[in-house]
């Protein structure tokens, strides 16, 4: 039988296909939205990880979720600092979630208070894109926006604690294969993160929506 990892990463493998191709991303990654796009994109990340960080503290000792509470990945703090870099010191006034971005905050905050399993696949969905192709989002970002690197504006791209993403992402990949689940849990985590995936592209479809190319 295929390794955990393996399973996660090949029966999602279509959704991280279709959120990396989304409209949006593609015209944000293209330089053909404004840098409001961008901040609007940010804000609906501060709310998913909000609810991902607030359930993080207790479950810092449960036997499957506990092992992937790690601090080098928190991505609040850096998310605050790039809204203020983007919508000044009062940037909260205002702020909004898009519908799509409600349902999925509630999906997470229930996975958080009541399923660990379920808050792996949100963890693993969120977190791993972040070290992956999350880094495409920040050079788009530097190249356009003129942010700079490791500055403001694209904070939460950069992970300070964790020098060398490729050896950190094969030690995520272990405690994955070793996580304490029977394997109907891990066909559960499995289709969770499935839904994961689309909650999330439902957000990029959302924005999508609501902002045209400058081209257009």
């Amino acid at each position: 039988m295929d390794a955990f990892s393996t399973l996660i990463r090949t029966a999602s493998h279509d959704q991280h296909t279709e959120a990396n191709s989304a409209t949006f991303i593609g015209d944000m990654l293209g330089g053909t939205l404004g840098v409001d796009a961008y901040a609007r994109y940010t804000e609906q990340l501060w709310f998913v990880y909000r609810a991902l960080e607030e359930g993080a503290e207790r479950l810092a000792a449960d036997p499957v979720a506990g092992p992937f509470i790690l601090p080098e990945l928190m991505r609040t703090a850096a998310l605050e600092q790039d809204l203020a870099h983007l919508r000044g010191p009062g940037w909260r006034t205002g702020l909004t979630p898009l519908p799509a971005t409600t349902a999925y905050t509630e999906r997470v905050a229930h996975c958080a208070r009541s399923w660990p399993g379920g808050y792996v696949a949100h963890h693993y969905t969120r977190y791993m894109g972040d070290l992956s192709g999350g880094q495409i989002v920040r050079d788009a970002a530097e190249k356009t926006w003129g942010f700079t690197r490791k500055g403001d504006g694209v904070r939460f791209y950069v992970f300070d604690g964790i020098p060398n993403p490729a050896e950190f992402k094969r030690g995520y990949r272990e405690m994955l294969d070793a996580v304490d689940a029977d394997e109907l849990e891990k066909r559960r985590i499995v289709d969770e993160c499935k839904q994961a995936f689309a909650l999330n592209i439902q957000v990029l479809r959302e924005l999508g929506r609501e902002f045209t190319p400058l081209s257009a």
